[in-house]
């Protein structure tokens, strides 16, 4: 295990696409993707968190844009892929197909695959169903849709948050509060718009207002913005719901298929959305693996000792010839 150093790494400057599309997948999603940094680089792509969260400019600034092709795109029904907070034929295979459509589309052989979050969850479920593919693995804030993990962020970042989770579990009568999960559902699903966003206006402030150690005036208000709030909070729910992995350890049991490619799992001490315990059992799983614990973090990736973490990982598997891309 490594601490993150004291000399922190700022992000890469901000940076625009050379290229912005849509690729249809199915006769219901078109997702969208982009590319920037470096045309004839070695290919990286980043699948941002959630599910249902998008990706968004700042995303770019992880990778040396003098060394990487940068790949972004939003999963099904998030950030501008549409229909947006679309929940019919989401599902973690169709992620994962999803991905390999991409990357076939753009003519990538291997690509290094940066997740965090739910993105760190994708990440190794497509790195153990096409490990070939894969050249690295740059992990975040490492959730791995565990039951106890959903019940934690349904129940027990009330023993931290109390007050926020009180705003969010007071969208519910008492008497529902018991099925945290189910009821919100229903409202999310609701056939009446208005009482869809509230319900996830709710859930999204509950997320952001827990995503750091210090929080940051404002976010609440952010997160409520329909474009964010809908897809996340719904996807969200969607996937708790119905996408579980069986068995529920699924990833960790796996963990021999992709023991071989080069990983790097950054965890910060204080993540209250996705709490250090299960990145320790990835590592306890995946010795191989390098391990970095940011001692003064929460869950963002923008967290400075974060941020600065996952900079130096990518840095790092700069040393991954391209040539084998």
């Amino acid at each position: 295990m490594t601490l993150s150093p004291a000399g922190l790494l700022s992000p890469y400057p901000p940076l625009m696409p050379f290229e912005t599309g849509y690729l249809s997948v199915d006769g219901i999603h078109s997702i969208y993707y982009e590319q920037s940094g470096r045309k004839d680089g070695a290919p990286v792509v980043f699948l941002h968190g959630g599910p249902g969260a998008g990706s968004s400019p700042r995303h770019r600034q992880f990778f040396d844009p003098l060394h990487y092709r940068i790949i972004i795109f939003d999963q099904r029904g998030a950030g501008r892929s549409t229909p947006h907070a679309e929940l019919r034929d989401n599902t973690t295979d169709l992620l994962i197909s999803d991905m390999e459509k991409l990357r076939e589309k753009l003519g990538i052989a291997r690509w290094h695959v940066f997740g965090g979050s739910w993105g760190s969850t994708l990440a190794l479920a497509y790195a153990i169903a096409h490990p070939s593919k894969v050249l690295s693995l740059t992990l975040r804030g490492i959730f791995l849709m565990m039951q106890r993990e959903i019940d934690w962020f349904l129940y027990g970042i009330k023993t931290v948050f109390p007050d926020v989770w009180s705003e969010f579990a007071g969208l519910l009568p008492a008497n529902e509060r018991g099925d945290i999960l189910n009821n919100y559902y229903k409202l999310l699903t609701h056939k009446d718009p208005a009482i869809r966003l509230k319900a996830a206006q709710t859930w999204s402030a509950y997320e952001s207002l827990c995503c750091t150690l210090i929080q940051r005036p404002g976010v609440a208000e952010e997160a409520k913005t329909p474009e964010h709030a809908l897809p996340i909070s719904r996807i969200e729910a969607h996937y708790f719901i119905h996408n579980k992995f069986n068995p529920d350890n699924y990833l960790l049991k796996n963990v021999d298929k992709i023991r071989h490619i080069p990983a790097t799992i950054i965890q910060g001490r204080y993540d209250m959305v996705c709490p250090a315990e299960t990145a320790f059992e990835l590592r306890a799983a995946w010795p191989e693996a390098e391990f970095v614990l940011v001692p003064d973090a929460g869950h963002s990736a923008f967290e400075p000792g974060i941020l600065s973490a996952l900079v130096r990982a990518t840095n790092n598997f700069r040393a991954i010839q391209s040539k084998t891309a």
